[in-house]
C-alpha cells in the first residue's frame, strides 16, 4: 500500500470513523464483528466508487486480507497504520510506537516477521534462517530491555534481515528509524532511532516489556 498517496489518509480516516460509530451504536462488539464490518464497508466503498480510482487496488487488497485471514488480518490496525503514516504525524510519536508501525507495515507486505527467544536466536537450537526467504527477525531480549518506560530507545536492536534492504530502509526512514549493518556477521543488522535526540542510546537498559511488538508475530 502506498502511504505517500494523500488519498490514503482519507480512506483510512473514513473507515475508522465508520467503525467507531458502529461500536458506539452497539452493532460491533468483538474483533470478529470489526473484521466483518470493515470488509462490508470496503465492499460498499468499492461498489459505489466512493473513493478515487488510485485507491482501488488498496481497497481490493484490504478486502482480500479480511476475507482470507479473518481476525488475523487486523483490519482496524491496518487502517490505523495507513491513517497515521499518511497523515504525517508518525514522526511525532515515541520510538517504540513508530517501530511497531514499521513491523506492521512489514507484515502487510507479506514478509516473514518473528521475535526470537535467546534459544532461537543463537546456540544449537537457533532458528535456521534462509537467505532466500524474505524476512526480518528481532531478538526478544533487545525488545525487552531496549526501551525506557516512555517508549524511547536506549539500546540498539539486533535484527537478522533477509528481505530487500532498500525496501526496508524506505519503511524505516519514513518512521524515523535507520538500519546499521554489522560488519562481521552476515544478515545481522542493528535498528536505531533517528529521532532519539533527548534520549541518547547509552547507559544501562531499563527492563520494559514490549508486548505490542511481540504480538505482531502471532498468528
Amino acid at each position: 500500500m502506498d502511504t505517500s498517496n494523500p488519498n490514503a489518509e482519507h480512506l483510512a480516516w473514513c473507515g475508522l470513523i465508520a467503525l467507531n460509530m458502529a461500536r458506539k451504536a452497539g452493532t460491533v462488539n468483538s474483533p470478529a464483528q470489526e473484521n466483518l464490518f470493515l470488509c462490508r464497508w470496503l465492499a460498499t466503498a468499492e461498489k459505489q466508487r466512493l473513493f478515487k480510482r488510485e485507491l482501488a487496488d488498496d481497497i481490493r487488497w484490504l478486502q482480500k486480507e479480511g476475507r482470507e485471514k479473518g481476525m488475523r488480518a487486523d483490519l482496524p490496525g491496518k487502517m490505523e497504520y495507513l491513517w497515521r503514516a499518511s497523515k504525517g504525524d508518525l514522526l511525532e510519536q515515541n520510538d517504540l510506537f513508530r517501530l511497531q508501525h514499521v513491523m506492521h507495515a512489514i507484515k502487510m507486505t507479506g514478509i516473514n516477521y518473528a521475535v526470537l527467544s535467546e534459544n532461537e536466536w543463537e546456540g544449537r537450537h537457533a532458528v535456521r534462517i534462509s537467505p532466500r526467504v524474505p524476512g526480518l527477525y528481532l531478538r526478544r531480549l533487545n525488545l525487552d530491555t531496549g526501551f525506557d518506560e516512555s517508549g524511547w530507545q536506549i539500546q540498539k536492536l539486533s535484527a537478522r534481515v533477509t528481505s530487500d534492504l532498500m525496501a526496508l530502509d524506505t519503511l524505516l526512514t519514513r518512521a524515523g528509524w535507520k538500519r546499521e549493518p554489522d560488519k562481521t556477521t552476515p544478515l545481522l543488522h542493528y535498528l536505531v532511532s533517528n529521532q532519539n535526540n533527548e534520549n541518547p542510546i547509552a547507559g544501562e537498559a531499563i527492563n520494559c516489556p514490549v508486548e505490542g511488538l511481540h504480538s505482531e508475530c502471532q498468528g
